[in-house]
């Protein structure tokens, strides 16, 4: 969940963590006029043209982040958005973006909005990684970075959580009952914000991007979304279907899966990482000493597993037990480069060795992530994330069918099964979803990016919402696994990808037909992919 990739803003990273106008939507091919599109008749016109002022962004002498955004010339900027978007004359919040100008204006065609994922992460700072990883489109767009509402610098919701995590259900009836009474207690802690909780959903989010749309005078809006972010542009795109100008999607979610239990599905996708990290460490078994086959290298991990079923390990300072287990093995699905996965083989060797008695000394990467996970939740993200998630859509208020389900994969998902199809905070939310959940259909163009091997957005997840999207196309890394694929934002880059997506912004040159890129190991040509 931390250390090496923390800032990928992975969907199943953020509900891992956490436990994470009401009408009938358009047919397909069809417009819908939202609330956050109408104007004169709903109140609307008085944020839709409200003047922006522009400012630096570093707010403190110690504002890092601010006094790097100023030294690239960003401006930012706070927009004022309704609380809830049924009652536009009602209570109203601030959401928080900064903007790095096109840097060829002559050519400039518009504006472009990036969202990283999460869901609930900032993404001021991030424009400024897309611009130095795409210059070619940051000579064209202006760059958008939002922090949603309720994150960063928008107005706060903390609901000051003891910790992070719930972590996985463990290896018992007891440990999934203590993971049932965390979840509950992180719930009660957001009753205070009652008020606020159903209107933190994707849906106003994308209608606080329309009302930045607006607000840039930008008759139509770019859009670059990578994991949840592919999410958050679904919706943008079935709100708002006619605002939407040149939408790239990386690494998609299922539309009709998103919410607290997203992640049920994605153990075997990231026992599959598993095993492929296995394989390589067969092959560098000199190294590290973890086993001469995949098999063995795989025995070695169901040792950790067992041993820690038995009682926990002493891990430097901390402790690591079957509910926090699995989280620090969830790591190896940070990325599938030599590095990431040498990295992570130093972890399970120290994990090995603890197994064993022996007193370890943590790698940095496992004392970062230890100790995230036993710290609290000082600035409010993990609370936000999940209620973004609650107010999406429901979860079950009944824990045992939870433990049913984690009873019935125990055999063929005895790793990974019980952290993805926990419960979350959910369960016990204090208010239920304002609005049913977004259904996606619609033919709107969209160029869509992702990996076969993707262990937070499967591929059959990517491949459904390439279904939903009927005007799609979708260009295909095979063998890789990892999560998100333009531009080497969070992961290995593949020039074959890269290039699809630079066309398609710069050019307006959609794919004619579903593509496939392949992967070339970077121990091998660089990191570089091949059109195939």
């Amino acid at each position: 969940m931390r250390g090496r990739n923390m800032t990928v803003a992975g969907v199943v990273m953020a509900t891992l963590a956490g436990t994470a106008v009401i009408g009938v939507q358009p047919a397909a091919g069809t417009a819908r006029t939202d609330a956050g599109s109408r104007s004169q008749d709903d109140g609307m016109a008085r944020f839709q043209r409200q003047g922006i002022t522009w400012h630096r962004c570093q707010t403190a002498p110690d504002d890092a982040i601010g006094k790097e955004l100023d030294d690239a010339k960003a401006q930012c900027a706070e927009v004022t958005v309704p609380l809830d978007y049924s009652r536009p004359g009602g209570r109203t919040i601030k959401v928080a973006m900064s903007r790095l100008k096109a840097t060829d204006p002559g050519r400039r065609r518009g504006a472009l909005l990036y969202n990283p994922g999460g869901p609930g992460v900032p993404a001021m700072y991030l424009a400024l990684k897309v611009k130095q990883a795409a210059p070619a489109v940051a000579a064209r767009y202006d760059l958008i970075g939002m922090d949603p509402r309720f994150v960063g610098r928008s107005t706060p919701l903390n609901c000051k959580w003891p910790t992070v995590s719930i972590g996985s259900a463990g290896s018992d009836r007891r440990t999934f009952d203590r993971s049932v009474a965390l979840a509950r207690d992180l719930a009660s802690r957001c009753a205070a914000h009652r008020d606020v909780l159903p209107h933190a959903s994707t849906r106003n989010t994308a209608r606080d991007m329309d009302v930045i749309r607006a607000a840039l005078g930008e008759p139509k809006l770019s859009y670059l979304g990578s994991s949840y972010g592919t999410y958050l542009g679904e919706v943008y795109l079935q709100l708002f279907p006619r605002r939407a100008d040149r939408v790239v999607l990386d690494s998609a979610l299922n539309p009709d899966l998103f919410g607290p239990d997203l992640t049920r599905t994605a153990g075997p996708a990231a026992a599959a990482v598993l095993e492929n990290w296995a394989a390589w460490a067969a092959r560098h078994h000199d190294r590290h000493r973890l086993g001469a086959t995949p098999a063995e290298v795989l025995a070695t991990v169901d040792r950790i597993n067992r041993a820690v079923a038995r009682g926990p390990l002493r891990v430097g300072r901390h402790r690591v037990d079957s509910g926090v287990l699995p989280q620090l093995l969830w790591n190896v699905t940070a990325g599938d480069s030599d590095e990431a996965y040498a990295s992570f083989a130093a972890d399970v060797q120290v994990l090995r060795d603890a197994a064993r008695g022996v007193a370890v000394t943590p790698t940095p990467v496992l004392e970062q992530v230890l100790t995230g996970l036993s710290s609290p939740d000082a600035e409010g993200s993990a609370s936000v994330q999940t209620a973004i998630q609650c107010a999406d859509r429901d979860a079950s208020r009944d824990p045992e069918t939870y433990y049913r389900d984690i009873q019935a994969h125990r055999a063929d998902e005895p790793l990974f099964g019980p952290l993805t199809r926990n419960l979350t905070p959910c369960s016990f939310w204090p208010t239920t979803p304002a609005e049913p959940p977004t259904r996606v259909r619609n033919d709107v163009p969209v160029l869509m990016v992702g990996a076969t091997g993707d262990p937070a957005a499967t591929y059959a997840g990517q491949r459904a919402a390439h279904r939903a999207l009927t005007g799609s196309r979708l260009v295909t890394l095979r063998g890789a696994f990892r999560h998100t694929v333009y531009g080497g934002l969070f992961s290995p880059g593949n020039a074959c990808v890269d290039s699809a997506v630079n066309r398609y912004l710069i050019d307006g040159v959609m794919p004619a037909a579903d593509t496939t890129c392949s992967v070339i190991p970077a121990s091998v040509q660089g990191g570089r992919g091949a059109g195939r």
